[in-house]
This record gives structure tokens, C-alpha cells and sequence, in this order.
């Protein structure tokens, strides 16, 4: 990706010394302000599912400051009205709704960028709220990736932990968190990223292919992460960039906390956790984390959630259709489980 390069003879430069990438970036660069970014160059896929008024006020600034933007709507119903906004504001709507789940909406969204020629495909959650240096700041440090294929997210403060999400070294045997929270410069590996912010390019979604769709929604890019360090395509977090995140409804009890997802959204956490991790026991030893997650998330349930029951069914479910490779959409799977797990 020369073309997207503001720094030549930085880390690209500097990894045919013998040093790595979270050196060759960690230092200070002289890198001039000046250089424009080539608006050309990327786009964004933004799903939507029902959204509200403020979201689509949300996905209008995204638009002033991208290009490309696509907006795939997983909502069951096409609105009409919705769509005719959104295109009206410049930005093309898909709707999907909600085929292969949140994967599907990725893989749609990807077919219409990198159709357009884009280099980077930015992922974005309908609620994403990006300050007004996030793109510049991103693009410039996937110039510095030393490859035209990467991932790179940008550091995430969870709101409802209140902390920053950590990262697990790629080059460990057995992986363990890592805080990045004093870290506001460089490029730091890690295994795999949360979606939305992330930046995944071109040629990491061709050597790479699509998101699974038969994860539908959970873990989808945990698995594309491990997938991707697998294959040696490198996975990083931009410590210079930062976005806020709040996932679910949360509810803490004493030690434990949970985001009081709906039962369906157990089954799928439990089953494609235990799949992900299962899948790559042979290169990175994370299998043994599969019981203590499945019984983290029953006791978290059992303490703090409404539903009790039925959210535990569907982690057992989940547990062993991951177990024994079983996967697709939940109704598919079992569809009489998969009513009484509804909500």
C-alpha cells in the first residue's frame, strides 16, 4: 500500500533492519501533519439493526469525514424512509436483513468497497461515535503496518468496565492480557481485535476470505483475528487512536458483571466460543479456557440476570453443539430450543 505511506523509511524501513514492527512505531517519528490522506483510499460498513434517531445523526458525521460508506441494514423490515435519508446524506444502503447475521452484514458491506477499489475497510457499529481525527489517525498507521495486508483496531475503553481492553501477544504459547492503557503512540500486536473501528484491508480480506457466517454474531471477530495471526497476516491495535464502547445492558453484582445479553445471544457467545478456541488449540494454548468461560458465563447469569433458566439452556446447547462442530443459525440448529430461548 505505497500509496497510503506518510512516513517512507519508517517501519517498513526499519523491520528490514531486524526490528519489529512495535519498535520501528513506538519511537517518536517526525511525520508532517500536512499530508493529506486519500479519501479514495477507504471506506465504511456501518450495520444497522432498527436503528434510532441518534444513530443516524451518528452515521451522518461519519459520512462528512468518508468517502465510501455503506450502510448495511440487518433490520428484519426494510424502511423505506430510513433508507431514502441515508441515501440522500451520500452513503449506500444494503439491506440485508440480517442474512449470516453480523458476519453477512461485513461480507456485504466488503463485496461494495472493495468492489469501489478501496484499499481499507473500516467496521463501524451503528452507535459508533468516531472523533473528528479518528480516519486520519487510523490510515496513517496502517501505512506504517509494513504490509498491504493487516487489521489494525484502534484502543477501546469499555465504558462498562471502565477500562481499556487489553491485548494478548501473538508470539505466546499460551496467551494472557496485557494492559495497554498507559500506551497513547505505536502499533502494538496482538491476536485479534474488537470490530468495530477496526480497519481490515483489501489484501487481508483476499488472503483471508469472508467473515463465517455460520458464527452469525458472536466471537466473529475473535475467530477472524486468530484466523488472520494464523496466516500470518499481522493483527494490531493503534494505541494512538481511541474509541469508547458499551456492550449490552450492564449489571454487576459483587465479582461478577455480565452485559444481560438475551438467551439467543448465550447460545451463540457459549457455542462459538467453544468452537474458536477449540479450532486453534494446536497453535496457541487457549482450549482450557472453553469450561472456565461457559461456567463464567452460568454464574453470571445465575447472579445477575433475569430469565435464568432459559439463558442457561442456551449456554448448554451452545456448549455442545461447539463441542462437536455444530454450527449455523440457532432456529436452524434447534428450533424448538431456540423459541423457548427467544428472549
Amino acid at each position: 500500500m505505497s500509496e497510503l505511506r506518510t512516513d517512507p523509511g519508517g517501519a517498513e524501513a526499519a523491520t528490514a533492519q531486524g526490528l519489529d514492527v512495535e519498535r520501528a512505531v513506538g519511537a517518536p517519528q517526525a511525520e508532517p501533519n500536512t499530508t493529506p490522506i486519500d479519501l479514495d483510499a477507504f471506506g465504511v460498513v456501518a450495520v444497522l439493526w432498527n436503528p434510532e434517531a441518534s444513530h443516524l445523526v451518528h452515521l451522518e458525521q461519519t459520512r462528512a469525514a468518508c468517502r465510501h460508506m455503506v450502510a448495511v441494514d440487518n433490520s428484519p423490515q426494510a424502511d423505506t424512509q430510513l433508507h431514502e435519508r441515508l441515501r440522500a446524506a451520500g452513503i449506500e444502503v444494503v439491506h440485508n436483513a440480517n442474512r449470516g447475521g453480523i458476519s453477512g452484514a461485513y461480507n456485504r458491506g466488503a463485496q461494495v468497497l472493495f468492489g469501489r477499489g478501496c484499499q481499507v475497510m473500516f467496521l463501524l457499529d451503528q452507535d459508533s461515535r468516531l472523533g473528528a481525527d479518528f480516519f486520519d489517525g487510523m490510515m496513517r498507521a496502517c501505512a506504517r503496518t509494513g504490509g498491504d495486508a493487516f487489521i489494525v483496531g484502534p484502543k477501546v475503553f469499555e465504558v462498562n468496565l471502565n477500562r481499556y481492553l487489553p491485548v494478548f501477544s501473538p508470539e505466546l504459547r499460551m496467551p494472557k492480557p496485557e494492559r495497554i492503557d498507559e500506551r497513547s503512540e505505536g502499533l502494538v500486536p496482538t491476536l485479534f481485535v474488537i470490530s468495530s473501528g477496526s480497519a481490515v484491508s483489501a489484501a487481508a480480506f483476499r488472503k483471508l476470505g469472508e467473515f463465517r457466517e455460520d458464527y452469525f454474531i458472536e466471537y466473529v471477530d475473535i475467530e477472524y483475528g486468530l484466523r488472520a495471526t494464523r496466516e500470518g497476516v499481522p493483527v494490531f491495535v493503534n494505541a494512538g487512536v481511541e474509541i469508547r464502547q458499551q456492550v449490552g445492558q450492564y449489571v454487576k453484582r459483587g465479582i461478577f458483571s455480565t452485559s444481560n445479553h438475551v438467551a439467543w445471544r448465550r447460545y451463540y457467545a457459549s457455542r462459538n466460543a467453544v468452537h474458536a478456541l477449540r479450532s486453534n488449540a494446536s497453535r496457541w494454548s487457549i482450549h482450557w479456557l472453553i469450561e472456565l468461560l461457559t461456567l463464567h458465563q452460568v454464574a453470571c447469569v445465575l447472579v445477575c440476570e433475569q430469565h435464568k433458566f432459559r439463558k442457561v439452556v442456551a449456554i448448554a446447547v451452545g456448549y455442545f453443539d461447539g463441542l462437536f462442530g455444530k454450527l449455523g443459525t440457532f432456529e436452524q440448529r434447534h428450533p424448538k430450543v431456540a423459541a423457548f430461548c427467544r428472549h
